[in-house]
């Protein structure tokens, strides 16, 4: 068991007092059993990259809000989408304009795509090659969607968006190629009216999308509410969350734009059309409510190679319009005949029937519930990392389910936060967290010093050198405490470390197998040092006079 442990000086006595955090921003909670990486998240105008005491290790300024996504990419450039005004199509989430920074905030390419009739919102995606996914809604009259089959009853808006993916190729400054277009309005259903565009049955096609199916919300434009799309490098397929439609969608990024718009061409031959679908099978009329998985879910992506679960698929569920409403984490393997080639029998729904795994508070699943935003990402160390969106609540569990790591947000819309503010009361929202390990690319040949953390008066008492092992070394002694030159450690067990840490966190020091410590050059105050023997570990408080 792992204990947070704060630590008090009361008159020259030496204490050590186990206690719960008292933050409540920034870190609340970091053990030794936390992945130590860095973690990235854009709130307001600013992307911040923090390590796990929630102290900035780089920061990077844009003059717009979030559009929604932003990258780190290897090279150590920051891919970000950006919210523009646009009042032709206006709903939550969308962006329009999308910015890349190098290391050091300095703006290297810009683009827009936005007009009176398109929109990028929510995603983009940085592809191998250079070139950028990116997730659009586009205007489609009422003359159109009526062709297509929409029964005219349910536009109560005037008109209809089409979810569109462009691929561009970044051109000097601030231009752009598109290479590759896909759109779902060429890849519809409808039963309702034979004298129009795409009439067949809805039952027997589940590649293709029913137009008039009404999903979360009733007639709306926004029908679909895609918010987001990944990239599968070795499938070379995209996966789309729809939110309205509580449903996942697999395409084929190999075809070219004129095969995109049919249902044939491409590695598996089958076009634009859906190669997989899963989470709601009533949108396909294979299922009814009670077959229903997903409520508005986040962040479907593939797990990557070398990690638990490799090849499956995690994403936030996020339990929106269910009651009792609550979140989850999925885990899921789609059946497949052979890597990219999903498994479906006629006239059922696609399976899996539940998830690998569901992660949700084991204590009272209630409260644990994201209305919007969010993302679950699995770790290096087995861990997953998880962005409770609407409340700027990170926290990572191990393989038990035991929280490791938590942090809130500090950047709210009203301003930086204070230690103490109470984050319920400022809207401190969160898209996405993703952490990268400390062997990432972008890291390489990089100053990766901690600057402060984000919050104003800042608490670094509860940082990981305060986490440690519930074991006790046998006949553990450190002497003199207090002292004016050294303290010596002894021990039955064999030391073979000891790290000094001043009260903010910082390691000033780290000696190898000696159980003595020089303080002749620390300055007067107290310092943490952290005894290592095996795999064991302690930290104890010391003065120095």
């Amino acid at each position: 068991m792992k204990q947070k442990l704060l630590f008090y000086f009361v008159t020259f006595l030496f204490t050590t007092v186990s206690s719960l955090s008292q933050n409540t921003i920034g870190v609340l909670k970091n053990n030794t059993n936390s992945f130590n990486g860095y973690t990235l998240f854009t709130s307001q105008t600013e992307t911040y990259l923090v390590n796990n005491c929630g102290e900035v290790v780089n920061q990077w300024s844009s003059s717009f809000p979030p559009g929604n996504a932003v990258y780190l990419l290897e090279d150590g450039s920051l891919l970000r989408a950006c919210k523009i005004e646009n009042t032709n199509i206006a709903f939550g989430g969308t962006g329009g304009r999308i910015e890349k920074y190098d290391w050091d905030g300095n703006l290297l390419w810009e683009y827009n795509y936005s007009n009176s009739t398109m929109v990028q919102h929510h995603d983009i995606y940085p592809l191998p090659n250079g070139n950028i996914l990116v997730l659009a809604a586009t205007i489609m009259t009422n003359a159109e969607a009526v062709q297509a089959g929409r029964n005219p009853a349910n536009l109560v808006d005037g008109n209809l968006f089409n979810e569109q993916i462009v691929e561009i190729q970044p051109v000097g400054n601030n231009s752009a190629n598109i290479v590759w277009e896909w759109n779902i309005k060429d890849h519809l259903i409808q039963d309702f009216d034979g004298s129009k565009d795409n009439f067949g049955s809805v039952e027997s096609n589940p590649q293709l999308l029913d137009i008039n199916f009404l999903g979360s919300l009733s007639g709306i434009n926004n029908w679909l509410h895609v918010n987001s799309i990944q990239y599968n490098a070795d499938l070379d397929q995209i996966v789309l969350s729809s939110r309205h439609m509580n449903e996942i969608y697999i395409i084929d990024h190999s075809t070219s734009t004129a095969e995109a718009a049919t249902s044939s061409g491409g590695i598996y031959n089958k076009g634009g059309d859906f190669l997989y679908r899963w989470g709601n099978p009533q949108a396909y009329r294979q299922g009814d409510q009670n077959d229903q998985k997903l409520f508005g879910q986040h962040y479907p992506h593939w797990i990557p190679n070398g990690l638990a679960d490799a090849g499956k698929l995690i994403l936030f569920n996020n339990g929106f319009s269910r009651t009792p409403s609550f979140s989850e984490v999925f885990i899921l393997d789609p059946p497949t005949d052979s890597p990219g080639f999903y498994m479906y029998t006629q006239n059922t729904a696609y399976g899996p029937n539940s998830p690998d795994y569901t992660y949700t508070n084991p204590v009272d699943p209630i409260n644990f519930f994201s209305r919007i935003l969010s993302s679950a990402q699995r770790l290096p160390n087995g861990n997953t990392l998880i962005c409770d969106g609407d409340s700027g609540y990170f926290f990572e569990i191990d393989a038990s389910e035991n929280i490791v790591w938590e942090y809130i947000n500090p950047s709210s819309a009203e301003g930086i936060l204070t230690q103490g503010d109470n984050p319920e009361n400022f809207a401190n929202t969160v898209f996405r967290a993703i952490k990268y390990a400390p062997d990432y690319a972008a890291f390489n040949g990089r100053d990766l010093t901690p600057g402060n953390p984000i919050e104003q008066n800042p608490d670094l008492s509860n940082c990981d050198i305060l986490s440690i092992d519930d074991h006790t070394f046998s006949n553990l002694k450190v002497y003199p405490n207090p002292t004016s030159t050294s303290v010596e450690i002894s021990s039955n067990s064999i030391i073979d470390k000891i790290e000094v840490y001043n009260m903010l966190g910082a390691k000033i020091n780290s000696i190898q197998n000696s159980n003595k410590i020089y303080l002749n050059d620390y300055k007067s105050g107290i310092y943490i040092i952290k005894i290592y023997s095996g795999n064991l570990s302690t930290v104890r408080k010391i003065i120095k006079q």
